[in-house]
């Protein structure tokens, strides 16, 4: 992998990964620890294990799979073969583990656990990724996501090439639907915001319709979500817009349907199935 594509990659900090992972065998070890493996498996005998996709994807969460091993047992060797962010084929090594067997196993689910679901996520955004390609539109993902999982969902979407929307409610101003009924239409809710927020703090507003757009043109937002339009009216959505705010296309984005969305000319495309929907992808860990 190139330096460049290490570098997108770039995991969160330690301190936001070990928590979760903390958690995930907490839960897993209950009140006795792994009976099975303690009772099974004498304490002196060491072991080697192989990580391997079983299918072809794009791999991420090997940063958590190491987390957890490392938890466990801290004498654990965990050695990366094919790290976050690589394409691989079916039957992939993708790490080697060895050290005392008990550790090993008590360690494997929740190292597959994190492992699978989140190079799932990284698999179906490079597809996504891959069906734009030769447009200007960046995949990005949403906040559509599992509780507690968000730093590394997204983490998981950037190791498919795609990119992070905002990570919560505080780092930008979305303004969606509801908040316009709330507040009594575009302009007035536009207006408030203004009103508290500092001037590093961005604007997106959420349209569904073109005239709704072409109000939120006028109060000169950063961003406009078009919300389940229709192909000719993203088309006329980029017209009118001439560059203006930056353009972001959301709603029915499938494999089938995201280079159509791409084509009409938006910035962005989002797309919460990657995070809250992707196939597992198959991994397994064997001795």
């Amino acid at each position: 992998m190139s330096s460049t594509a290490l570098a997108f990659t770039r995991p969160p900090p330690a301190l936001l990964i070990y928590p979760q992972v903390r958690a995930a065998l907490e839960e897993d070890l209950g009140r006795a620890g792994d009976i099975t493996s303690d009772l099974t498996i004498p304490a002196d005998k060491q072991a080697s294990a192989r990580l391997v996709a079983r299918k072809g994807g794009r791999i991420a969460g090997l940063i958590c799979a190491e987390a957890a091993f490392r938890l466990v047992d801290p004498s654990v060797r965990f050695d990366v073969s094919a790290p976050d962010g690589s394409e691989v084929t079916a039957g992939a090594l993708l790490a080697t583990i060895s050290g005392p067997a008990r550790s090993i196993l008590t360690a494997e689910r929740v190292a597959l656990n994190f492992l699978g679901p989140l190079s799932g996520t990284a698999t179906l955004t490079a597809a996504l990724v891959k069906a734009v390609e030769g447009t200007k539109a960046r995949i990005v993902c949403t906040r559509k996501t599992l509780p507690g999982l968000r730093v590394l969902q997204k983490y998981a979407v950037r190791c498919g090439g795609g990119f992070n929307h905002r990570f919560g409610l505080d780092d930008a101003a979305m303004i969606k639907d509801n908040h316009i009924q709330a507040a009594g239409g575009i302009t007035q809710a536009v207006a408030r915001l203004r009103a508290g927020l500092g001037h590093m703090v961005k604007i997106e507003v959420e349209v569904d319709r073109l005239e709704q757009l072409e109000e939120a043109l006028t109060q000169g937002v950063d961003t406009i979500l078009l919300d389940n339009m229709a192909l000719d009216d993203l088309r006329r959505a980029v017209v009118l817009a001439k560059g203006k705010a930056v353009l972001e296309a959301s709603g029915n984005v499938t494999l089938q349907t995201v280079r159509a969305i791409a084509e009409t000319g938006v910035d962005y495309i989002s797309s919460g199935a990657i995070t809250h929907s992707a196939p597992n992808l198959d991994i397994g860990l064997d001795f």
